[in-house]
């Protein structure tokens, strides 16, 4: 029997089902809770699981794991998060913005470790980061203060850029304030705004259109968990409209994107998976500070680069922390 007769669904979204050995009575519980899906985020999973690992915690051998993939779709956070919660979880480990706020919507009570792309205090998820409140604690990797960083590579990779869209889901915690911030900042690097929303796969098909009606110079692409998982369809799109784009990790990079600067998300995920066992053993998420981020990557695809006819200035490239040929 196949992988996929074993999946079963709630709500529309993909649960995997436990091994025997992960379903015995007393064992500890994780629900993870997610916009995404499992197949988008296979790499970042692997290594949840080792910081879970790091402190001796193995998924089916001293521990269960739960999954709840939004598949796309975050307006069925909220559900998943009670379905969890009534399934009585240790522990719900809600990675990305939008998980975390459906997460901390259902309990005050139970633990939850986060992954988000903005300040946790500012979005009103902790009170504190050295010592956060009540039940959360996590990691922040810092996309939002990196906006600025962001436009201003693409401004150096594309010198001749006067027009900038900016492809933002407004659902998403941090899709409105990264559309501020780049509006504060692109009037003295010259440059014009031209704002473009998407929540759908058929909402960035017309952000694409309306890119093609109305062209601009090069695209940001906001960071987002649905973005993320719709990258090729975004790199084939960016690719098929012949516009230079930046976006905010190396997923995109690696499947065909221009560029890509952002935090190691991958380690984000680890330190998500090493709180969640370190809460396990006995630690309170009031004594866990909010990890920032600390390594970032600036990734530039050579071989998109001369596709588009770009050549990659050298300050870049001693800048990039790989080049992919």
């Amino acid at each position: 029997m196949n992988r996929r007769e074993f999946i079963t669904m709630l709500g529309g979204a993909a649960a995997w089902p436990l091994p025997l050995s992960a379903q015995q009575p007393g064992m500890p519980v994780i629900g993870l809770l997610n916009s995404a899906s499992a197949d988008t985020f296979a790499d970042r999973l692997r290594a949840f699981r080792q910081g879970l690992k790091d402190t001796g915690h193995v998924e089916g051998d001293n521990v269960t794991i739960v999954y709840r993939w939004a598949e796309g779709q975050s307006d069925r956070l909220p559900a998943l998060a009670d379905d969890l919660l009534r399934r009585q979880v240790t522990l719900i480990a809600a990675l990305g913005g939008a998980a975390a706020f459906a997460a901390k919507a259902v309990t005050t009570t139970v633990p939850i470790v986060f992954n988000v792309d903005d300040d946790p205090v500012k979005l009103g998820l902790v009170s504190n980061l050295a010592r956060p409140s009540g039940n959360l604690t996590g990691t922040n990797f810092l996309s939002a203060e990196l906006t600025t960083k962001r436009l201003e590579l693409l401004r150096e990779l594309v010198p001749a850029a006067a027009r900038v869209a900016v492809l933002a889901n407004p659902t998403y915690p941090t899709g409105k304030s990264t559309v501020k911030d780049l509006a504060a900042v692109a009037p003295a690097m010259g440059l014009q705004l031209q704002v473009l929303n998407a929540r759908t796969n058929h909402e960035i098909n017309a952000a694409f259109a309306t890119l093609a009606r109305a062209p601009s110079d090069a695209l940001f692409v906001a960071g987002d968990p649905f973005f993320t998982s719709r990258r090729f369809q975004l790199v084939n799109l960016t690719s098929r409209h012949a516009v230079p784009a930046t976006f905010g990790t190396r997923e995109f990079a690696e499947a065909g994107g221009l560029m890509s600067y952002g935090s190691n998300i991958a380690d984000a995920w680890r330190q998500v998976g090493a709180y969640a066992g370190r809460i396990l053993a006995g630690a309170k998420p009031a004594d866990l500070p909010v990890v920032q981020a600390s390594k970032f990557e600036l990734v530039i695809n050579a071989e998109t680069a001369r596709m588009l006819g770009i050549a990659i200035p050298h300050s870049l490239l001693a800048l990039a922390d790989e080049v992919i040929e």
